[in-house]
C-alpha cells in the first residue's frame, strides 16, 4: 500500500463544573470531599484578596511591578492540592494560589515583588522554586528536577507552569524534548489565558489547541476547563498516576483567562475588548465553585463567606505587616551567602568594605582610621 495512516490521535476536553452550575456527577463524584471544597474556596478567596491589596501596594509606592492572579486562581491550586509535598512546584509569576497551598508563605512573594531578594529564599521543607520571570525557562528546570528525581529514585514528580506565549519559545521545545526521551515524570501545564501580554493566541499559534504541541514529543496530553477547579483536579490525578507509575511527562493545556491586566505596567484596555472580558468574568472560578457550593450542596451561605472574607483581610493585612517590616538586610548577606565557606580574600572584603589594597588587611584599616582620629 503506498499510502498509510502513520498517526490518529485526539485531544479529549474535561469539564466537571461549568459557570451555569452543571455538574458532572459521574466524573465529579468523591472527587474533592465537601470539607476540602470550602478549605480550597476560602484559600482562593484569600489570594483573591491579597490580589486587590498587592494592587494598592503597587499604586501607592510601596511595591514594585505585581502581576495580579485573579481569573486564574483555579489552575495552580487543583494542581497543588493533588500533589504531595515531596513534589515540586516550577512555577512562572502567577500561580500564588498553589504555591501558598504547597506552603511557600505569603510574604515571600510580596517581598519578591518588593525588590527584597530573600522572597526568593524558599523554606528548605517546601519544594517549589522561585518566581521565574524570563518567559519558559521554568520548563528546563523542571525536566532537570525530574530527571534527579529519577536518578536518586526519589519518587518527586515536578509540575511546572506557563503560559500559552512560552509555548512558541525553545525553552519549551528542549524541555518537552528532553521529558519524553528520558522518560521523565513531569507535568507540563499550559495556562492558556487567551493572550501572551498583548498578542493573542490566535496569533502565538494557527493550531486549535496548544495541548498537541505535547503530541508532537510523544507525551500524552489533555485539555481540561481551566476555571473549573473539580476538572483541574481530575486530569492532574491522571497525569500523577502516570509520572508516577510510568516516568512519562503529561501535557495539560487548561483554558483560563486573566481578569487583570498583565501587570501593573499594563492596561489590557489597549488591546482586549471589554465583552470578552465580561464574558469571562461571568466563568469566574471563584464564583463558580461559591453557586456550586451554595446552590448544589448546601454548605455555603452569606454569613460563612462574610466570616471567611473578614478573615481573609485579617490574614492579608498580617502578612503584608510581616513584609514591610522585615529586618533591614545587613551587607554582610551579600557575601554571607555567596558561598558555602568564604574564601578568605572576600572575608577581608566582608570585614573592611573595600576593595582597595587597604582593604587586603583589617588592621591596616584600623591604624588609618586610628591615625585619622588623631590628627
Amino acid at each position: 500500500m503506498p499510502i498509510k495512516t502513520v498517526l490518529t490521535t485526539e485531544i479529549k476536553h474535561v469539564s466537571i463544573l461549568d459557570e451555569q452550575g452543571g455538574f458532572d456527577e459521574k466524573l465529579g463524584k468523591d472527587l474533592i470531599p465537601d470539607d476540602d471544597l470550602a478549605k480550597l474556596y476560602e484559600h482562593m478567596l484569600v489570594c483573591r484578596h491579597l490580589d486587590e491589596v498587592a494592587f494598592k501596594l503597587q499604586r501607592s509606592g510601596r511595591m514594585g511591578t505585581y502581576p495580579q492572579n485573579m481569573g486564574q486562581e483555579a489552575t495552580s491550586l487543583g494542581a497543588a492540592y493533588v500533589l504531595e509535598k515531596k513534589d515540586w512546584l516550577v512555577t512562572c509569576y502567577r500561580e500564588n494560589a498553589g504555591l501558598f497551598w504547597h506552603g511557600v508563605p505569603m510574604e515571600h512573594v510580596l517581598l519578591h515583588w518588593m525588590g527584597d531578594e530573600r522572597g526568593n529564599h524558599i523554606p528548605a521543607d517546601v519544594h517549589a522554586t522561585p518566581l521565574s520571570i524570563p518567559i519558559g525557562t521554568q520548563m528546563l528546570h523542571a525536566a532537570g528536577i525530574a530527571w534527579a528525581s529519577k536518578c536518586r529514585g526519589a519518587g518527586e514528580i515536578a509540575c511546572t507552569f506557563f503560559g500559552d506565549g512560552a509555548t512558541s519559545e525553545g525553552d519549551f521545545h528542549e524541555a518537552a524534548n528532553f521529558a519524553a526521551n528520558l522518560d521523565l515524570p513531569v507535568i507540563f501545564f499550559c495556562q492558556n489565558n487567551g493572550w501572551a501580554i498583548s498578542v493573542p493566541s490566535r496569533i502565538q499559534s494557527s493550531a486549535p489547541t496548544f495541548a498537541q504541541r505535547g503530541i508532537a514529543y510523544g507525551m500524552d496530553v489533555i485539555q481540561c476547563d481551566g476555571n473549573d477547579l473539580f476538572a483541574v483536579v481530575k486530569v492532574m490525578r491522571d497525569a500523577v498516576k502516570t509520572a508516577r507509575e510510568t516516568n512519562r511527562p503529561t501535557f495539560i493545556e487548561g483554558l483560563t483567562y486573566r481578569l487583570g491586566d498583565h501587570t501593573t505596567a499594563d492596561d489590557a484596555r489597549r488591546y482586549r475588548d471589554a465583552k470578552e472580558l465580561e464574558a469571562w468574568q461571568a466563568k469566574d472560578p471563584l464564583i463558580r465553585l461559591r453557586k456550586h457550593m451554595t446552590e448544589r450542596l448546601k454548605i455555603w451561605n452569606d454569613d460563612k463567606e462574610a466570616a471567611a472574607l473578614e478573615r481573609a483581610k485579617t490574614f492579608v493585612a498580617e502578612t503584608v505587616e510581616r513584609a514591610e517590616h522585615i529586618d533591614a538586610p545587613s551587607p554582610d548577606d551579600f557575601f554571607d551567602h555567596m558561598y558555602a565557606e568564604l574564601p578568605e580574600d572576600l572575608k577581608r572584603q566582608r570585614d573592611t568594605m573595600r576593595t582597595s589594597s587597604l582593604g587586603q588587611d583589617p588592621s591596616q584599616l584600623q591604624d588609618a582610621r586610628a591615625d585619622a582620629a588623631a590628627g
